[in-house]
């Protein structure tokens, strides 16, 4: 059945099935839930759900798609940023989150999306997503830096090499919260990559000026 995206009151359709799936996610997990559980936190007819989806494993296949959606491109830089700006927006961004005009902000879905990610070794689609998603913004951070470079603003590193690692410590630090609830995770990893890969790209004396820009105002 077509679940893509229309227009108008089909939009406005996809919108609330996804957040009635957000919401029977929260409260019910991946392995526990139910199109019924779905159903009962949408307010419009449960038809329309069947109507769309083909059933749990498309439905959470497409969410899966919408939440990632509601984080790619979100990030707000102008366009005449430095790329030391640029840098942080992105790394806050993926850290902290964007603000949504939701009942569900950015560690709710961020709970969902990380369930969902622990699933993915046993569902190929959402191991692709997944994939797509983190080279996503694995090579956001790459450009960044490799502009950086070119405008003299950065010394020259691998960019690719520290992008990776910036990646790798943005999800381990949402994973940590998440998982064992260390609330305070995400702002330790931003110290950590002001100080150990900030510092690695900016000449000594514009460290300390620049930490008064980024995340450790956060605390």
């Amino acid at each position: 059945m077509d679940s893509s995206v229309g227009t108008g009151s089909s939009a406005e359709t996809r919108e609330a099935i996804m957040e009635a799936t957000f919401r029977a996610l929260s409260k019910h997990g991946y392995n526990d839930l139910r199109m019924r559980d779905i159903g009962e936190e949408f307010e419009m007819s449960r038809t329309l759900i069947h109507y769309h989806y083909d059933g749990k494993h498309d439905l959470i296949s497409a969410f899966l798609e919408y939440v990632i959606e509601q984080y790619e491109g979100s990030v707000s830089v102008d366009e005449d940023a430095d790329p030391l700006t640029e840098l942080n927006a992105r790394i806050d961004q993926c850290l902290f989150g964007p603000e949504f005009d939701s009942d569900f902000g950015h560690w709710e879905r961020m709970k969902v999306y990380h369930e969902l990610f622990s699933q993915a070794q046993h569902n190929e689609r959402h191991r692709e997503v997944f994939n797509d998603h983190y080279a996503a913004i694995r090579d956001s951070i790459t450009r960044v830096i490799e502009r950086g470079i070119e405008e003299n603003a950065f010394r020259p590193v691998d960019a690719e090499e520290t992008a990776q690692f910036i990646t790798d410590s943005i999800h381990a630090a949402r994973a940590r919260r998440i998982s064992l609830g260390h609330e305070d995770a995400p702002k330790q990893a931003r110290r950590s990559v002001h100080q150990f890969v900030l510092a690695s790209l900016l000449e000594p004396e514009f460290v300390v000026s620049s930490r008064r820009k980024t995340g450790e105002s956060n605390e």
